[in-house]
């Protein structure tokens, strides 16, 4: 018997499936429990300072994973479930286009993956929630349950394709029958793997290139009736609610 390829939907989450940035939503949470709140911003300021100095964001993202150096890998996973807790009351968190959109894949019966520089504890709790299939991200080093502060392929760029394409040999998944949904630069490598690729959001080199390209862009709520609107139609892989041996949910 003949099985026929999956389609998929692949969705990046910060700025695209959530309208902040949960790397920083996390790491002001996980500093604020440690009196250091100033501390998280203090980094972000880094982080744009090396971005304005001409950092790629696989280089900002190394950097910021070194601050959970020596922390065991189950408290920053407990850590993450608190936050999200806190975040998902907030009707601004999500993206409401985007998120309705993977609603609608999901009714599809499309497999729905996160694809994201972030990392499994700010991912697990979020994939839960939404019932993703599969979350594709950044995994830091982790050694005798401790962060050394490293990871060793940020989930980004064209990592991020290296892993979609490998997902899609495991599944059996049509990219041509798929879906990819991104804000940044940084997710053009994504979108140019699938038939169709969805542009998020304003910004103006996206634009540029989604006018160029003839990509659609996600500006309507898919209908009540469940259906997408007109416009719809290397690294290792994590089923989503993953969580390590040894965590503590």
């Amino acid at each position: 018997m003949t099985t026929i390829p999956r389609p998929a939907a692949f969705f990046d989450v910060d700025g695209t499936l959530t309208t902040t940035t949960t790397m920083f939503g996390f790491l002001a949470h996980h500093m604020a429990a440690r009196g250091r709140a100033a501390d998280a911003e203090a980094l972000r300021g880094r982080l744009r300072a090396m971005t304005a100095a001409g950092a790629d964001r696989a280089e900002a993202c190394r950097e910021y994973y070194r601050v959970y150096r020596g922390i065991e890998e189950s408290v920053l996973l407990a850590e993450g479930e608190s936050w999200f807790r806190e975040r998902r009351a907030d009707p601004g968190f999500f993206n409401a286009p985007a998120l309705a959109a993977f609603r609608a894949h999901a009714r599809a019966g499309d497999l729905t993956v996160l694809v994201s520089g972030s990392f499994p504890a700010c991912l697990a709790p979020l994939a839960e929630h939404l019932g993703a299939d599969v979350v594709l991200c950044s995994r830091p080093q982790v050694r005798d349950g401790v962060c050394t502060g490293t990871v060793a392929a940020p989930m980004i760029g064209e990592h991020k394709a290296a892993a979609v394409r490998a997902l899609a040999d495991e599944r059996r998944l049509s990219l041509a029958d798929s879906h990819a949904y991104g804000d940044h630069l940084s997710d053009v490598p994504l979108l140019e793997l699938v038939g169709t690729p969805v542009v998020v959001g304003d910004d103006p080199g996206m634009r540029r290139l989604a006018a160029a390209r003839g990509w659609r862009r996600l500006e309507d709520v898919p209908s009540a009736a469940g259906r997408l609107p007109a416009w719809g139609s290397a690294a290792g892989w994590l089923p989503a609610g993953w969580l390590p041996s040894g965590s503590h949910r």
